[in-house]
C-alpha cells in the first residue's frame, strides 16, 4: 500500500512527530529551546541537513550499497553523509549569520550525532520510500522537529515571565512541559 504525500506529511509532522512520539533528537530539543529565535535557526538548519541527507542517503543506498551488497554499511555511510552536510551548514552559517552561528554554539556540530537526522535516513529506507517520498518525509519530519522546538521554546520563554516556584524553575518545569506536549502530540495518533 502506497502512502499519499498528504498522509506522509501529516504523519511525519503530527502523528509520528520525531520528538514527541518517537523521542529522537531530545538533546537539541532540550538544549536549544530556551529562545524562540535560536529554535527557529536550529529548525532551519536541521531541515536543510535532513532534506539533503535524505536525498544523498537514498541515492547512495539505491546505487551503491544495494548493488554492491553492502547494505550493512548503511549506518556508517549515512553518518558520514550527515557529518559532511553539517560541516557545510556550519561554514555557511558562519559566513551568512554569525549571530545565529554563535547562538547555536555547540548544538550545531551536534546535528551530526542527532539521532533524529540519522533516524530519518534509516526509516525512509526501511519504509521503502522512493526518492520523492523520502524527500517529502524528511522535510516533513524536520518541520515537525522545528514545530516542537519553537513551541517548546515559546512556552519556556513564557514560563520565565510567570511565577514558577523556585524549586520548579529551569529544568524541572521544562521536563514537565515536554511531557505534557508529548502526551498532547500522542493524541494525534488516534486520528490516523
Amino acid at each position: 500500500m502506497e502512502l499519499s504525500y498528504f498522509a506522509i506529511i501529516i504523519g511525519a509532522i503530527f502523528v509520528n512527530n520525531v520528538v514527541f512520539a518517537q523521542f529522537l533528537g531530545i538533546c537539541p530539543f532540550l538544549g536549544v529551546s530556551s529562545k524562540v529565535d535560536t529554535s527557529l535557526g536550529m529548525g532551519a538548519a536541521v531541515t536543510f541537513v535532513m532534506a539533503l541527507s535524505s536525498v544523498v542517503a537514498w541515492l547512495i543506498q539505491e546505487y551503491i550499497l544495494v548493488p554492491f551488497g553492502i547494505e550493512y554499511m548503511q549506518t556508517i555511510v549515512f553518518i558520514l553523509v550527515i557529518a559532511a552536510l553539517v560541516q557545510m551548514v556550519e561554514i555557511i552559517l558562519k559566513k551568512v549569520s554569525p549571530s545565529l552561528y554563535q547562538a547555536l554554539g555547540i548544538f550545531l556540530p551536534l546535528i551530526t550525532t542527532n539521532c533524529a537526522v540519522l533516524g530519518v535516513a534509516i526509516l525512509m529506507i526501511q519504509k521503502e520510500f522512493d526518492l520523492l517520498q523520502s524527500f517529502v518525509y524528511s522535510v516533513s519530519t524536520a518541520v515537525g522537529f522545528a514545530i516542537a522546538l519553537v513551541l517548546f521554546a515559546g512556552i519556556r520563554e513564557r514560563l520565565e515571565l510567570d511565577g514558577v516556584p523556585a524549586a520548579m524553575k529551569g529544568v524541572p518545569v521544562a521536563l514537565i512541559v515536554a511531557a505534557i506536549l508529548a502526551m498532547a502530540f500522542m493524541g494525534f495518533s488516534g486520528l490516523v
